[in-house]
């Protein structure tokens, strides 16, 4: 972990028999991340970072706004080694904010608020790529002002919190204070001039009598295009921007609520609100391809760009009650959320509503809708026993839980569905759309306990059922052995479980280009069975870890954990059909592609469905080093170093129900070498004397990916087994930053992230469809805008 010190804060505890806590209390703070109390991975009261059974960074809100990062995903992704985002995104997809750990889908990572598992977008990332199939928490929509601190658990979990928790956990922590003001602008550029940022953060707390706290806070960010196309090789200009970052707005809003009802019971809630506006580019249309329809070659006589709006809301709401009650902690909760997500296709065409009707609309509002909302109650219970046999207390958590999901797509507007829809984003057809949910019933119980003084050990154990995928039962053994105060190693075993989502199991879509479409259908679609589809079942995983924690000379603290994650029965589209075969099962789902479609080369039409396609194995070793040095009256350095090497291996591939295998070369490598094979990140921060300037320099090491490409042009084009492989040399970016601070409450930072500007490796000519997109997207390394440099400005009251 990177940068600067984390940050204890308060955490509302339920009251025990010998101490009364009241959740109106200011918050403390202390220097160190190993001091932090935590509240993850363990249903202990008063554990700190340092005595983790498993591997856990604590990210501070001073280290995530040290980043000059304007949002939470790209702050974790410059702090954390073992977590990684997507190098850029197409379509839907490059608009919602995802995160991946230790090399998995963003799916396999579970994200709580409060320790409350939060709710996630409707907006699925369809298109190819490691990301592909992800419906994961968008972190982004949480405001980043109310942000305390976030835990991150790099380890398997589900035992303790259900499905999803294969790779970690990240669990967001609120603001609770009861005091204070912090306001707070960021102000950014990229090294190219474009992509200009705009950030402001408000929040601040209040008391509720003497017996409560209110905290609000909000955030306003906007971020422009980025644009990093080549030259179309169709017209030798950089008139198609395909290869670009996202325009956005977001506005988001969140508050957090406590109150002791009596000394015993206290009651608390949250809420969150966001909303954002974003548009991402697809390709550029030629005006040859209007010379049939002058009504729109008058519209556009130099061709036009199909651009891909979002207006999406999101939000969720938490109740509970918690106290003591006969020594037992309890605590009563219920959360509901929910994201609605409405496509708009702007500044494009639909000639059917040209011929049927002579009118030319360039805008089609609400062409594609999404819905996902989720509503989880729960009851957990927890106390320590001391019993006379044993001479240590063991801490006794249980509880169970119900969960309603549900998942809906809406039928596009006339206008965007009328013949083959609007073009580049067709609304979704009536035979396309649908609504669908599901019921989870779960209960659990961990026991946690010292074997001796030094050795501890927790047992974890969940049951789940689905009523659409059946039961799912987990478990987990973590222990610590505690040499001395300055070494202890640890270790756990775990089973876990990913449920198919409800939108892998029934999206469906279909992405155009001037000469390509793109089909994602549903598993249970006629044109699926026909092809060899069968129903989605759960991924279950095996993982081991062990670790050491060492303090092998005075202020040097290291960790150093290695991991395995077997995970069987992944779930990532498969079961690709090209050509005439393609074309005939987008017919059979009733999509409305053109007849003209069935000569296109085969490796520009093409679909496949969402299945348990292979099992895997990733390995991997995550190290932790920080020291200070304490230069007298010159201040102080403090030194960090964090590295992840990971590798995942194809173990088994599946195969359809007629023989063929589901994965081609293509997307194994998505599974397998898209992702770093390494992430390095190290480095200091110089502290003067009385901490009047403070002066960071981070370097980071992307590993390499590898990647097979399609062959867009040349004596290869058409081939559906053939690809290149194309490796993603490593690369090292510098983020650097210097923060004067004008007086106790103002501050100042001037800074840059990847200040010498890296960009990813290119790809060879033939291989980038229509010339455009220089750099490959779909895996997870270094983004594609190169440098941004920023001014960060807050105060604290």
């Amino acid at each position: 972990m990177s940068g600067a010190h984390a940050q204890e804060t308060t955490k509302t505890q339920p009251h025990t028999k010998h101490r009364t806590t009241h959740i109106s209390a200011p918050a403390p703070e202390v220097a160190g991340g190993s001091e932090a109390v935590i509240v993850t991975g363990t249903r202990e009261f008063g554990k700190k970072a340092r005595d983790s059974l498993s591997p856990l960074d604590v990210v501070s809100n001073r280290q995530i706004t040290s980043t000059g990062q304007p949002t939470l995903r790209d702050a974790l992704s410059l702090l954390l080694p073992s977590l990684t985002v997507p190098t850029a995104g197409f379509d839907a997809g490059a608009l919602t904010d995802t995160i991946s750990l230790r090399g998995l889908n963003p799916n396999e990572t579970l994200v709580l608020v409060d320790g409350k598992r939060r709710h996630t977008t409707a907006n699925i990332y369809a298109d190819p790529g490691p990301t592909q199939g992800a419906t994961p928490v968008d972190i982004d929509m949480i405001p980043m002002s109310m942000i305390d601190h976030v835990e991150v658990l790099r380890d398997g979990a589900s035992a303790q919190y259900g499905s999803d928790a294969i790779a970690g956990v990240v669990n967001i922590i609120l603001k609770k204070q009861a005091h204070g003001l912090n306001i707070r602008s960021n102000t950014g550029i990229t090294s190219q001039g474009d992509g200009f940022q705009q950030g402001v953060y408000l929040d601040g707390g209040f008391h509720l009598s003497d017996r409560g706290f209110l905290h609000i806070g909000g955030d306003f960010v906007h971020q422009d295009h980025a644009y990093r196309s080549a030259a179309d090789n169709r017209t030798g200009t950089y008139s198609n921007p395909i290869l670009s970052q996202p325009e956005q707005t977001r506005e988001s809003i969140a508050l957090n609520a406590g109150y002791d009802l009596t000394a015993d019971i206290q009651a608390y809630g949250s809420a969150t609100y966001a909303h954002r506006h974003a548009e991402s580019y697809q390709n550029n249309r030629l005006a040859s391809s209007l010379k049939s329809y002058p009504a729109y070659a008058a519209l556009y006589p130099n061709g036009y760009t199909p651009i891909m709006a979002l207006e999406e809301n999101d939000f969720e709401l938490t109740a509970g009650l918690k106290g003591v009650f006969a020594g037992w902690n309890w605590d009563l909760s219920s959360v509901y959320g929910r994201d609605f997500d409405r496509f708009d296709a702007l500044s494009t065409t639909n000639t059917a509503v040209l011929k049927a009707t002579g009118r030319t609309p360039t805008r089609f509002s609400n062409a594609q809708g999404y819905n996902d909302s989720q509503w989880t109650n729960s009851f957990d219970l927890s106390r320590k026993v001391n019993l006379s046999f044993w001479p240590h207390s063991i801490n006794i958590a249980g509880g169970a839980s119900y969960r309603y999901e549900s998942y809906s797509i809406g039928t596009g507007s006339a206008d965007s569905t009328a013949g083959t829809g609007s073009d580049a984003i067709p609304g979704t057809s009536a035979f396309n759309a649908g609504n669908w949910n599901r019921d989870v019933v779960s209960g659990y119980i961990d026991i946690a306990t010292h074997l001796t003084k030094q050795w501890q050990v927790d047992l974890a154990g969940r049951t789940e059922h689905y009523t659409d995928v059946g039961d799912a039962r987990t478990g987990k053994i973590a222990t610590r052995y505690d040499f001395n105060p300055r070494l202890a190693i640890r270790g756990t075993f775990s089973t876990g479980f990913h449920a198919p989502t409800l939108a892998q199991q029934h999206y469906s879509a279909l992405a155009v280009s001037p000469n390509a479409a793109r089909g994602l259908i549903a598993v249970n679609s006629p044109g699926a069975l026909s092809n060899g589809a069968s129903a989605l079942t759960p991924e279950y995983s095996t993982s081991a870890e062990g670790g050491i924690i060492a303090e092998p000379i005075h202020k040097l603290h290291v960790t150093a954990d290695i991991y395995q994650i077997d995970l069987r029965d992944r779930i990532q589209p498969g079961g690709n059909v090209y050509g005439i075969n393609a074309y005939n099962a987008l017919v059979q789902d009733n999509f409305p592609i053109s007849s003209a479609a069935q000569n296109w080369p085969a490796s520009q039409l093409s679909t496949h469905w969402f299945a348990n396609v292979a099992t895997t194995r990733t390995q991997g070793l995550d190290l932790t080093a920080t020291y200070n040095t304490a230069l007298g009256h010159y201040g102080q350095v403090d030194w960090d170093a964090a590295l992840n090497l990971n590798r995942t291996r194809l173990r088994h591939q599946s195969t359809a129900t007629n023989g063929d295998p589901l994965l081609s070369a293509q997307y194994i490598a998505y599974i397998t070498t898209a992702y770093p094979r390494s992430k390095l990140i190290f480095g200091g921060t110089w502290h003067s004397p009385q901490n009047k300037w403070n002066v960071s320099v981070h370097e980071i090491r992307y590993g390499q990916t590898t990647s097979q490409l399609t062959y867009y042009s040349g004596p290869l084009v058409g081939l559906t087994n053939v690809y290149r492989q194309f490796q993603n040399t490593p690369k090292w970016t510098t983020n650097a930053s210097v923060t004067y601070n004008i007086n106790p409450n103002w501050s100042a930072t001037l800074g840059g992230n990847n200040i010498f500007s890296a960009y990813p490796s290119r790809i060879p000519n033939n291989n980038r469809y229509l010339g455009a997109p220089q750099y490959y997207m779909s895996t997870n390394q270094l983004g594609i805008t190169g440098g941004y440099y920023y001014l960060d400005v807050s105060a604290r009251f």
